[in-house]
């Protein structure tokens, strides 16, 4: 039995290495090209590679850090997106890219991953909900929903979830202008 039990323990390691190292490759490109697409779709035109260019800020206040992928033309900074986060999604973290126009205006917003509950939560991912952000600023566009002062119509029974993606659009915000105001780009 003992034998038994070892054989069948190494085949299924074997097996499970095997099936890893064929299909890693794979998933890191998939993961790259939806990458790309989504910086692709939310900066303003460049003629650099952004995904190339990319680096970490720290998020302002924490220990985190965000992806920011700056676009550029010809050399010059013409936006950039940054990949964000919320952890207080009502089912988990909500993970956004954001994209900036040169001056800090939401240029749009991709939800890439998130957990939150099919048809309530998961409305964020709709063009009703994401078009109120496209074309403001940060600076004059409070970032919370009505509910608590805001600007931003929230998704009626999802309030948590309309919180946390404001607050993922904020830090990718705060973070940006940190960039954008000093050395890195």
């Amino acid at each position: 039995m003992l034998i038994v039990l070892t054989v069948v323990s190494l085949t299924s390691s074997l097996a499970l290495g095997l099936v890893y190292e064929y299909t890693k490759g794979p998933i890191a490109a998939a993961r790259l090209a939806k990458q790309v697409k989504a910086v692709d779709e939310v900066v303003p035109p460049y003629n650099n590679n952004p995904v190339q260019e990319k680096f970490k800020a720290a998020v302002p206040g924490t220990s985190d850090s965000l992806e920011c992928f700056p676009a550029r033309q010809d050399s010059v900074l013409t936006g950039m997106a940054i990949r964000t986060f919320s952890s207080k999604g009502y089912s988990g973290e909500i993970w956004l890219m954001a994209g900036f126009e040169k001056d800090g205006t939401i240029r749009n917003l991709i939800v890439t991953d998130h957990k939150e509950t099919p048809g309530l939560g998961s409305k964020m991912t709709e063009p009703r909900f994401l078009q109120q952000f496209l074309g403001k600023n940060p600076a004059t566009f409070t970032l919370k929903v009505k509910k608590d002062g805001g600007a931003v119509d929230g998704i009626t029974g999802a309030t948590i979830s309309s919180r946390a993606f404001c607050q993922a659009v904020q830090v990718a915000y705060e973070t940006y202008q940190q960039q954008s105001h000093g050395s890195r780009p």
